[in-house]
C-alpha cells in the first residue's frame, strides 16, 4: 500500500487481509439499509468459516453470511428484511436446526454493548430488558463462556443499584462490551484515509467502528480530502480507526443506500423464495455468489435496467416510484 493510494484496496484483498477464520465481526447497516452486502459476498466467495458475528439490528447481510456457512456464533437483536422476510429465512432456518449459536438482546443493548466498546470500557449499565425473558434466556452456555477467552464469563449481571435508589431504580443491568477483530460498514462518502460521511440515519455504525480493532469501509464514491474537510461537521467517523478503504458503487445492494439507490424488493422477495428452500438456495449461492467473480458481477446479472428502477429521487433520497410489492 503506497501513500499515493492511502488506504484504498481491492475488496478480495481486504476481506482477505483483516477477515479469518473464527475472527469476531462485526457488520454495519440496519434491515434494509446500507448492509456491507459487496463485502458479505466476498466472505462467502472466500468460503472463511467460524465466525463469531455481531450486529445491531440486520437483514440481509446476517442472513447472507449465516446461509453462505460462515458464522457459528451470532449475537443480535433483530434480523429481518421488512415484508420480504420479517424474520431473515436462513437465519431462522440455521437457529431452529441447531446449526449456529445465538445470544439475544434487545436492540438498546446491543447500541449501549457497541458504545461501551467504543468508549473502551469492559462494560455499561441499563434497565432495558427488565421483565423479559432476554435476562434469564442464555444462548451461550457457561461451560462454552468459560473455554473462550473471547467471550464474557456472563451474558448479563443484574446487580443492585450502588447508589440505593438514585435514578428510582432499585437493580440495573451490566451488559458486556463488543470489540471485534474487525467491523465492516458501507458508507455514501470517503477519503483514501478513511475520513467517512454517511448520510441519512447512522444506526450503531460509529461506535461499531470505533470499537473494533481494524475497520473495512466500503463506499460509494472514494472523494477528495478537501471535499469532507469543507463540511467536516456531515462526517461522522475519522481515519484513524479505518484499515481499509474499498469504492464500490452499489456496495450495499441489495440493501438501500440513502441519496443513491433503495433497496431492491424484486431481489430481496426472490431470495426469500430460494431461502424457503436448501436445494433452490445452493443454487442461489452458486449462480449468484459463487458463479460472479465480484460484486460486479452480480450487479450484470441483475442488469442495468433493475439497477435504475432503484436510482434514489434526488429530492427525497429514496427511489419515489418503486414498487415494493
Amino acid at each position: 500500500m503506497s501513500a499515493d493510494q492511502g488506504k484504498v484496496m481491492a475488496l478480495d484483498e481486504a476481506i482477505r487481509s483483516y477477515v479469518k477464520d473464527g475472527c469476531h465481526i462485526s457488520i454495519g447497516g440496519f434491515t434494509l439499509s446500507r448492509n456491507p452486502m459487496a463485502a458479505v459476498y466476498e466472505i462467502i466467495r472466500q468460503k472463511i468459516r467460524g465466525l463469531h458475528c455481531y450486529a445491531h439490528s440486520n437483514g440481509t447481510g446476517v442472513d447472507e453470511l449465516v446461509g453462505g456457512g460462515c458464522i457459528a456464533k451470532l449475537e443480535i437483536a433483530y434480523g429481518g428484511n421488512a415484508k420480504s422476510a420479517p424474520t431473515c429465512i436462513r437465519f431462522k432456518t440455521a437457529i431452529q436446526r441447531g446449526e449456529i449459536q445465538f445470544e439475544d438482546y434487545t436492540n438498546y443493548q446491543m447500541a449501549l454493548r457497541f458504545h461501551a466498546g467504543a468508549m473502551g470500557v469492559p462494560f455499561i449499565t441499563t434497565r432495558s430488558s427488565f421483565g423479559t425473558d432476554i435476562v434469564n434466556k442464555w444462548g451461550f452456555s457457561k461451560e462454552m463462556r468459560e473455554k473462550d477467552p473471547k467471550i464474557p464469563d456472563n451474558k448479563l449481571v443484574v446487580l443492585d443499584n450502588p447508589f440505593g435508589n438514585w435514578g428510582n431504580a432499585s437493580k440495573v443491568i451490566l451488559i458486556p462490551a463488543i470489540n471485534p477483530d474487525v467491523t465492516i460498514i458501507h458508507v455514501q462518502k470517503a477519503d483514501k484515509f478513511g475520513t467517512c460521511r454517511m448520510m441519512g440515519l447512522a444506526y450503531a455504525d460509529v461506535d461499531q467502528a470505533k470499537a473494533a480493532r481494524n475497520v473495512i469501509v466500503t463506499c460509494e464514491e472514494l472523494v477528495g480530502s478537501e471535499e469532507l474537510r469543507a463540511e467536516p461537521e456531515f462526517n461522522q467517523i475519522p481515519f484513524i480507526h479505518v484499515s481499509a478503504v474499498v469504492p464500490i458503487p452499489f456496495g450495499a445492494y441489495p440493501t438501500a443506500c440513502y441519496r443513491y439507490y433503495d433497496y431492491d424488493p424484486q431481489y430481496l422477495s426472490q431470495h426469500s423464495a430460494f431461502a424457503k428452500v436448501d436445494k433452490l438456495y445452493r443454487e442461489y449461492l452458486d449462480k449468484f455468489i459463487f458463479g460472479v467473480k465480484d460484486h460486479q458481477g452480480l450487479l450484470n446479472l441483475v442488469g442495468k435496467v433493475q439497477l435504475e428502477k432503484i436510482k434514489a429521487d434526488p429530492r427525497t433520497g429514496y427511489a419515489t416510484g418503486l414498487d415494493r410489492k
